[in-house]
């Protein structure tokens, strides 16, 4: 496998996309539990990391209307991203910012991360190709 070549990705994109819906279920499952903070931005990136991954694990996600919705859908989530990534930069800027004592739970740390996700995973969908069965 070649870490850094497209063609993994869009070679294994079924299994991101799996990996982006087991990633929403534990970010509900752990917020749900009480272990962290409620957070309307990460729920609103988490849902929208495990809508899109369920895109991208369907055989339809080469169709023009599924990338429609992931973009649409992936856009607003970018959006909110973007927005939460901000207020950590603008902290920065104030000299006020600090990172949070548990880093896994940081939402500077998390929001990048969302973005990065969130963007992988529409480009991916985009890439993604009609699968057909040669006779």
């Amino acid at each position: 496998m070649k870490f850094l070549e497209l063609e993994t990705y869009t070679k294994h994109a079924r299994w991101i996309g799996l990996f982006a819906i087991i990633a929403c279920i534990a970010a509900w499952a752990v917020e749900l539990s009480g272990l962290v903070y409620v957070c309307p931005y990460c729920r609103v990136q988490r849902t929208v990391i495990g809508f899109l991954g369920v895109i991208l694990v369907t055989p339809l996600a080469w169709h023009w209307i599924a990338k429609y919705v992931a973009l649409v859908v992936g856009f607003f989530g970018l959006s909110v991203a973007a927005d939460q990534h901000f207020m950590g930069w603008k902290k920065i800027s104030a000299g006020t910012f600090e990172f949070n004592q548990n880093l896994a739970a940081d939402p500077f740390i998390l929001s990048g991360l969302a973005l990065t996700f969130i963007t992988a995973l529409v480009f991916l969908i985009l890439q993604s190709k009609q699968v057909t069965i040669d006779s």
